[in-house]
């Protein structure tokens, strides 16, 4: 019975925790200062010392076995949760509440700090007229660093890097980044490629920070010139940048600093894809005018990106995306997945205070 008692107090804790959870987020100037930049660094600096040096994901190592215990347990109690369904339900909620009291301990209250509009003093609002000439810009980035490294207009670019090589080169990148800015340095690396590489591509997803773990993984199968920047986005999910459009716009910012030309075309690449679907959007005729100058290796590399993710899709992705939505948005990122796309405007606005 003692046993019991312990259950239903923390089962009764996990509402407790939402609504405090829900309190302590409404006031992100306490969160960035206690947590982003108090609490959190020396738990994620823990977790990186004590699993980046193995080569392979802890994290994910963890998932398979809590996949694991819960199918055994489930096989062998079928009986019993049969027959006191109410019992088995009190053992859910007390799983819930305390993986919902580890998740925003360990990094999830990051998703309440301040947003990095406001730390690196640029804006998400832009007009059709900035969004067009930055479009036009990146373009012409994009093929210069092609043409740069190819010797021609035609080849695709091909990365010469393993996947250890690239992760080297965003360490590299993010030391070079923290020289103008502090906050983004990286001490103690864990990037690793998941072992769910390929169930992650058949979700959608090119990556993910592993919170219990603070391991960031990379979709070890994406193509390697798209790499770069997701290694660089999910470091940024790993010191405490939990909004989707600030870290794509750090992966962004460290890539395209990088000295490599290769990490500099991965950047304009990936940045001119999220500003050519936004311009297509609001003004399809200009979108098309730019791919029509889009050097034809430029295309292959977005060709080949497209084909990639097309040889995974499958009726369940839609389902995965709307789940991930919801968890957006049940964690203060109001626009969900579509904050992906949000990183134009936070381009846009850094690129016309400080160029790059």
């Amino acid at each position: 019975m003692k046993g019991q008692k312990v259950k239903t107090i923390i089962a009764i804790a996990l509402p407790i925790q939402i609504i405090l959870v829900k309190w302590i987020g409404s006031y992100p100037e306490f969160v960035e200062n206690y947590y982003s930049n108090g609490l959190y660094p020396p738990i994620s600096q823990f977790f990186r010392t004590l699993f980046g040096w193995i080569p392979f994901s802890i994290g994910d190592i963890f998932y398979l076995l809590l996949f694991w215990f819960a199918v055994k347990y489930l096989f062998k109690n079928w009986k019993s949760i049969r027959r006191k369904p109410l019992l088995f339900g009190k053992d859910i909620l007390v799983v819930l509440s305390i993986v919902y009291f580890a998740f925003h301990l360990l990094w999830g209250m990051n998703y309440y700090r301040l947003p990095i509009t406001t730390k690196m003093g640029i804006e998400k609002e832009y007009s059709l007229e900035g969004l067009t000439d930055f479009t036009e810009y990146i373009a012409d980035r994009t093929n210069y660093y092609q043409t740069k490294i190819t010797g021609d207009t035609i080849d695709p670019v091909k990365i010469p890097y393993s996947r250890k090589e690239i992760f080297q080169k965003t360490e590299e990148g993010y030391s070079k980044l923290k020289e103008t800015y502090p906050d983004f340095e990286y001490k103690k690396v864990s990037l690793k490629a998941s072992l769910f590489s390929t169930p992650l591509t058949y979700m959608g997803y090119g990556g993910y920070l592993n919170p219990f773990s603070n391991e960031a993984q990379v979709n070890g199968i994406t193509p390697l010139f798209r790499l770069p920047t997701v290694s660089g986005h999910e470091v940024g999910h790993q010191l405490g940048y939990s909004a989707e459009d600030a870290t794509n716009f750090i992966g962004f910012l460290v890539t395209s600093q990088n000295e490599d030309p290769y990490f500099k075309y991965a950047a304009y690449n990936h940045a001119l894809g999220y500003c050519l679907s936004d311009l297509a959007r609001k003004d399809e005729a200009k979108s098309k005018e730019i791919v029509q100058k889009l050097n034809p290796g430029v295309k292959k590399n977005f060709r080949e990106l497209s084909e990639f993710w097309a040889g995974y899709e499958n009726p369940l992705e839609p389902v995965f995306k709307s789940i991930f939505n919801t968890f957006l948005k049940a964690n203060n990122q109001e626009e969900g997945i579509q904050s992906y796309n949000s990183v134009v405007g936070l381009l846009i606005s850094y690129h016309d205070q400080n160029g790059f």
